[in-house]
């Protein structure tokens, strides 16, 4: 889980505007995150069934959220791409 000043952090980076905190680059932010964060604990604890079932879950919402956002505005999601060092 990430803390409240994790969150904020990530939120004043990857933020559109001044009152931003939900738009779909914050959230693929987070999740891009909680993803990488999950999938160091699952390096270590090979049989935590219940966290890939929840990493999973979470890569597949980044995933509809990245098509979301290529779908709506490509520049936007190139440079996010790029940010995040996906793909």
């Amino acid at each position: 889980m990430l803390t409240t000043r994790q969150k904020d952090n990530l939120i004043k980076k990857f933020k559109i505007h001044d009152s931003d905190t939900g738009s779909s680059e914050v959230q693929i932010a987070l999740l891009s995150e909680e993803i990488s964060r999950l999938s160091t604990h699952l390096k270590k604890h090979a049989k935590d069934n219940h966290s890939r079932r929840g990493l999973l879950k979470m890569v597949a919402k980044r995933r509809r959220l990245l098509n979301y956002l290529k779908d709506e505005d490509e520049k936007r999601y190139n440079s996010l791409v790029k940010k995040l060092d996906l793909k």
